[in-house]
């Protein structure tokens, strides 16, 4: 049975961004999410317009692989570099209200669920639709490169 770890992340969070934006009512930018950075330690806002289901679909990936997370350890994943000038860099954790704001949307859809007190894991609903859209894009990659079949 293919698995998020047989894909590459960048197709399966694009194909998983575009299905979520189409299928899931629950999932919907709120009206301050055009305008806000998504942490301190970048200078503007982000310019993709669909950055919010980017974001969920990484998102989700990530409590896939990871197992329960909470939004601490995921202000720590989407953190970065703060440039400071002439003065060293230092790292920054990201924003912690757009990650909270994305997982109980996503929990109110379905795909993700509370753990107890150690954060949030995926739902059974969540990983089906994770491993049916990894199977197709595998399905999709082995009819356009046979030649990879062998690894």
């Amino acid at each position: 049975m293919t698995t998020v770890h047989d894909v590459p992340a960048d197709v399966l969070i694009q194909r998983l961004s575009d299905y979520m934006k189409g299928n899931i009512r629950e999932l919907m930018p709120p009206e301050w999410a055009a305008v806000v950075k998504t942490g301190s330690h970048v200078e503007r806002a982000p310019q993709n317009p669909d950055w919010w289901y980017v974001r969920a679909a990484s998102m989700i990936r990530k409590l896939y692989l990871n197992g329960p997370i909470g939004v601490a350890r995921l202000r720590k994943e989407y953190g970065g570099r703060k440039r400071r000038g002439a003065k060293p860099a230092h790292f920054r954790k990201a924003g912690g209200s757009i990650l909270r704001t994305l997982l109980q949307q996503l929990e109110t859809a379905g795909l993700v669920e509370k753990a107890s007190t150690r954060g949030r894991v995926v739902s059974p609903k969540g990983r089906s639709l994770l491993d049916a859209m990894s199977g197709q894009i595998k399905r999709e990659m082995d009819r356009d490169n046979p030649d990879l079949k062998k690894y």
